[in-house]
């Protein structure tokens, strides 16, 4: 594999990395109730479903795929129904007041906000069909070990800063100021934006 095509393929996925979807949206609820720490933490959990995908890719997903579609069909309306549900919860505690405090009393620990990451990652198929579908075709077959490894790795950096920026950037105090203001319509933004997701990862 040429440095060339290395860099295409890793501007490729911080390209799908950067693109709104189920991730980016956690991200930013997360870092607007929780704080950046516990964004931090999301955000590696994304970062580690990202190379899970990635890895099952190089290894033959594509192929599993086109020979049990049915999966890809269960993965589909399993991630919808997980994304819905929680668009579900976000809608329903819209109108819950929030403490003007600098942060919440209680976000979830590191390894509950890693959990939530890597469980929003994993049941989102937009990385499993660009994971099984475009990037696979920019790996050729007989690239090494080592530069697989330093792939995957990149895909993981990726992931986790961007997420980890886009909680910062929500985490701000003049970004939570506005949420406590305009909760039960951001609240509401975000659940409606995670059930539509939802539905149109399960229509396509």
């Amino acid at each position: 594999m040429s440095l060339a095509a290395f860099i295409a393929a890793v501007l490729l996925c911080l390209m799908a990395a950067i693109s709104p979807g189920p991730a980016v949206l956690m991200a930013a609820r997360i870092g607007l109730t929780e704080g950046w720490r516990t964004g931090v933490a999301l955000a590696i959990g994304i970062g580690a479903g990202a190379v899970i995908w990635a890895a099952a890719a190089l290894f033959g997903l594509a192929l599993l795929f086109d020979y049990a579609p049915v999966l890809l069909t269960a993965l589909k309306f399993g991630g919808a129904g997980f994304l819905i549900w929680m668009a579900y919860k976000m809608w329903r505690g819209a109108d819950e007041p929030i403490a003007e405090t600098t942060m919440p009393a209680t976000p979830r620990s590191p390894l509950g906000g890693f959990r939530l990451g890597l469980v929003t990652q994993l049941a989102n198929p937009k990385p499993a069909v660009f994971f099984g579908a475009v990037f696979i075709g920019t790996v050729p077959t007989n690239t090494p070990g080592l530069v697989l490894a330093a792939l995957l790795l990149c895909i993981f950096l990726g992931e986790t800063l961007w997420n980890a920026l886009v909680a910062r950037l929500f985490s701000l105090e003049k970004t939570r100021l506005i949420y406590i203001n305009l909760k039960h319509v951001i609240d509401r933004t975000f659940g409606g934006l995670l059930a539509l997701l939802g539905v149109k990862i399960a229509a396509t």
